[in-house]
């Protein structure tokens, strides 16, 4: 199988945890507001942390990578310190977080198919983050 294929199907898969969290509370209260809540921001985090574990992969055979080591641990430490928060202000340091992991990836040298899904993703990612500081 072609790593393109299966990357788009992971990556839009892993996004329907967004939407069903940030959207049930308004649209169908499966879960209760503060589960889906929390949950939202803590899966926000680990896809954050995610994100800076495929930068900091990514920087391991270039020996002057220490700038993307530090952004994939600063990453890793806001999707931390947003589920320390809870507050509403937690979702829009994700969503920011999402902001700046996409702005740093588009500076790499990216195949054309995983710019464009990160792109997709990463926008996908922040509206949940902001429907979750919304609501």
């Amino acid at each position: 199988m072609k790593t393109a294929w299966i990357a788009q199907i992971l990556g839009y898969a892993g996004l329907i945890p967004f939407v069903f969290l940030a959207l049930d509370p308004l649209l169908t209260g499966f879960i209760s507001a503060p589960l889906a809540r929390l949950s939202l921001l803590s899966y926000g985090a680990i896809i954050l942390s995610f994100l800076g574990g495929i930068i900091w992969g990514r920087s391991l055979d270039n020996p002057q990578a220490g700038g993307a080591m530090i952004v994939s641990v600063v990453l890793s430490l806001a999707g931390w310190g947003a589920i320390l928060w809870l507050g509403p202000e937690a979702f829009w340091v994700l969503a920011v977080g999402f902001g700046a992991a996409l702005f740093y990836d588009m500076g790499g040298n990216l195949p054309p198919w995983f710019r464009r899904l990160r792109i997709h993703l990463s926008i996908g990612a922040a509206l949940a983050m902001i429907v979750g500081a919304l609501t």
